[in-house]
Formats: structure tokens, C-alpha cells, sequence
């Protein structure tokens, strides 16, 4: 028996939902998240705040792709916390979601005094090819709730753990506080890493991943509030937070993170 690697790109991306008034409107920012998303190519990306319609429009650019995702209010109500991930490399054996509440299958659900509910999105996926197989949730933390956030993460650590403990697991996320704080110490505690940790290289390390659509150093590092988590057979190579922005512009008020990672497996 040996070992092989598989590598992964990863991104996990706030591209912000679709309210604003210009220069921040969606369909102004829509061909800059455009040119983003195919330089950059990730195998997978784990997206917060899109509505339905803006999913719709992604899948217009990113044209290689599907996605797992339901809206937090149910069916194709309010923001997502989608996934999506390329059709040439992946098949979904298995997907659901749940509620970041007391009661995570009650849809819509919030008893951590939450503004709106919040919810996580996972998947099992296997690699065409090499069979290899990963989990991967999504999700987007309360802003203004510390009592959610940290309750999230404990039960976001809490269904993992039912997971397949064969399987390498990934976490993409806004998780609205910086890594310094409870929830990330909640996740470590329930065998994750952050990616930004154990990554062998970093790009940008002076910058935070929350521009508010004016800040080229996004807030600086205490705002890295974007997450690429990990637990399992997952090496990582390199994380880097990408700062796009054109003569003021910026595809949305969050900077995605990209991890290339290597998932092993036995042959």
C-alpha cells in the first residue's frame, strides 16, 4: 500500500449580496468577480451572502461548475452559504444543511440572538479519478451575536465530528471575528487547524479579508475574519488572502482566501 496526494484550491469568498447602490452594485462588481474567479481557478469555492439570483449569475461565469446551497430562510429564500465546486473533477455523494441554533433542523431557526438566521451547507464529494473522498461545509457566523458565533462553532465542530473519521474534512467561512477569539479555539479544540497555521507559505500577511469597499489592506490582519479550516490527511502548501481592486473598485467588501492543499490517500 502507498501514499498519494490530490491537490486542491480552495476559496472561500464573501462576494456580498446584491443591495448596494453604484459603484458597489452587483452588476457593476459581477465582471470583476468575473476576472477574480477565472485567474484564479479554484477546485472549490465556499460563497456567503449570495442570494438566488446571484447564484444564477455565477454559474453564468463560472461556467464548469455546480453547486450544493439553500437559502437560509428555506428553499430559494435569503442568503446562501453555497458551494460550489468543478463538475470535471468532483461528484457530490452526499450534501445537506442545518440551522446554527438549538434547533439545527428547523429551518430559518435562531435562538442565540442572532439578527437573521445563519446556517451551514456540507458536502461528501469524491475526485473523479482517484476516488479520493472529503468533506467540505460552508457557512457565514452571526455579525453582531457573540453568543452565535461561539455556539456556532461548537456545533459546527460538534456535526463534523459525526463525520466519517476516515475522511478529511474542510471549513470555508465568514466567521466575523478574527482568529484570535473563542470560535477559533472552540474549532481547534475539536481537531481543526487554520489553514493560515500550518500553511508552509502566506501572501498577505499584512492585510485583513474585510475591505469594506475602501480599504486596499482590508482592515489589517485582526480582520482576517474569512477562514479556510482544516482536519484530517490535508497538507497545505500555501494561503494568501487576494486583494483585487481596480482604481477604487472591488468585487466585493470581503477579499476571498485561497489555500492549495494536498489531500492524501491510500492506494
Amino acid at each position: 500500500m502507498s501514499t498519494r496526494t490530490s491537490g486542491l484550491r480552495v476559496m472561500t469568498f464573501n462576494v456580498r449580496h446584491a443591495t448596494d447602490l453604484s459603484p458597489n452594485s452587483w452588476e457593476e462588481r459581477l465582471p470583476l468577480i468575473r476576472e477574480l474567479l477565472q485567474r484564479e481557478i479554484p477546485d472549490l469555492i465556499g460563497t456567503q451572502e449570495c442570494y438566488y439570483s446571484q447564484i444564477k449569475d455565477m454559474l453564468s461565469i463560472l461556467p464548469d461548475y455546480e453547486y450544493i446551497g439553500l437559502g437560509r430562510n428555506g428553499g430559494s429564500r435569503g442568503e446562501y452559504s453555497a458551494i460550489f465546486y468543478r463538475r470535471d473533477r468532483f461528484d457530490v455523494l452526499e450534501y445537506d444543511h442545518y440551522w446554527l441554533s438549538d434547533t439545527p433542523g428547523m429551518i430559518g431557526s435562531t435562538t442565540w440572538n442572532h439578527e437573521a438566521p445563519r446556517m451551514v451547507t456540507w458536502g461528501r464529494f469524491r475526485e473523479l479519478g482517484s476516488g479520493l473522498q472529503f468533506y467540505m461545509c460552508n457557512t457565514h457566523m452571526d455579525h453582531l451575536s457573540e453568543e452565535a458565533r461561539i455556539k456556532g462553532a461548537a456545533l459546527l465542530a460538534e456535526r463534523a465530528g459525526e463525520f466519517d473519521k476516515a475522511l478529511p474534512v474542510l471549513i470555508t467561512g465568514d466567521f466575523n471575528v478574527g482568529p484570535d477569539s473563542e470560535p477559533s479555539r472552540i474549532l481547534h479544540q475539536g481537531g481543526f487547524t487554520d489553514t493560515w497555521n500550518s500553511a508552509a507559505e502566506r501572501g498577505g500577511e499584512d492585510l485583513g479579508s474585510f475591505n469594506d469597499f475602501k480599504d486596499p489592506l482590508g482592515k489589517g490582519p485582526t480582520w482576517r475574519i474569512d477562514w479556510v479550516i482544516t482536519r484530517g490527511g490535508i497538507q497545505v502548501d500555501s494561503i494568501r488572502i487576494v486583494n483585487d481592486h481596480q482604481g477604487g473598485r472591488f468585487p466585493s467588501d470581503h477579499f476571498p482566501v485561497v489555500a492549495e492543499m494536498r489531500l492524501s490517500y491510500k492506494t
